[in-house]
Order: C-alpha cells, then sequence, then structure tokens
C-alpha cells in the first residue's frame, strides 16, 4: 500500500514588494544583507505587510512572510468587492487616500498600494498617493493604516 503524500496548500498569497540590498561597514570591508518586504493575504479580507532582513534574499522572504502573518488585518468589504467609505491616512512621509467604487469599475491605484488592496481582495477602489515619498514600505504601511480606519458595520 503506498502512502498519499499531501501537499499543504497556502493559505495566503504573497507578493515581494521590496527588495534591498543593505550594507553595514565592518573593520574588514562591507556586510551585505538583503531586506524584503512582503505582503500576504487571502483575497478575501485579510492583509498584511511584513519586512526583515536576511543573509540571502530568500532567508529575507522568508521572514517577511512571517512577520507579515503577525500582523494580520481583517477587513469588511462591501459585497466582497469594495471598501465602506473613503479613507485617508498618514505613516512616515507617505499618504494615501482610498476611496470605494461601484462595481465593475476595477482597481485604480498604483505601486504598493495596488498591491496591498489586491492582496487584501478589494476588486473596485481608486488610491492615489498624496506624499512625495517613492518608498514601496512606507506606502505599504500608510495603505494598511489607511485600512484600519475603515469602519465594520458590526
Amino acid at each position: 500500500m503506498q502512502r498519499e503524500r499531501y501537499i499543504k496548500k497556502e493559505e495566503f498569497e504573497e507578493k515581494v514588494v521590496d527588495l534591498r540590498r543593505v550594507t553595514r561597514v565592518v573593520a574588514g570591508g562591507k556586510r551585505f544583507r538583503f531586506r524584503a518586504t512582503v505582503v500576504i493575504g487571502d483575497m478575501k479580507g485579510r492583509v498584511g505587510v511584513g519586512v526583515a532582513k536576511g543573509l540571502d534574499v530568500a532567508g529575507a522572504v522568508g521572514k517577511a512572510k512571517v512577520d507579515a502573518k503577525k500582523s494580520l488585518l481583517h477587513l469588511s468589504l462591501v459585497d466582497n468587492r469594495t471598501i465602506r467609505h473613503e479613507v485617508k491616512a498618514k505613516y512616515s512621509a507617505a499618504e494615501v487616500i482610498i476611496k470605494p467604487a461601484k462595481e465593475g469599475s476595477g482597481l485604480k491605484a498604483g505601486g504598493a498600494v495596488r498591491v496591498v488592496l489586491a492582496m487584501a481582495g478589494v476588486k473596485d477602489a481608486s488610491a492615489k498617493c498624496l506624499g512625495r515619498t517613492p518608498n514601496k514600505l512606507t506606502n505599504a504601511l500608510a495603505t494598511i493604516e489607511a485600512l484600519k480606519m475603515i469602519k465594520s458595520n458590526r
């Protein structure tokens, strides 16, 4: 009798938003590490952003996934498509505004904001980065702050 092997299906989708090589100067020269910013979500209202450093890319991404699972945010979406009301939030130099949209209009957002909203399962919304920073990490965290401000109907 042959045993069947079950591959555990991952409950979250993941997307690497930012990957940077960071340097520390020591007596013998420079030490390189990698900083990964990962967004995870189940496309049904749960989303998280994680940041971690590692000696190699795979290690940094793995650690960032674990960090993202620790900071999961639960959203209640309208008809599993859009957010309930307009929100505006600021995190560091990043400022984000997210507005609900009618069904079928799609997700109109760019960069890290689009990734976070897509991983959360938002299908119809319009978003804009108002801050001047192009930093994907702070834009992603500003989006999370905005999503935290959404009032649920419970």
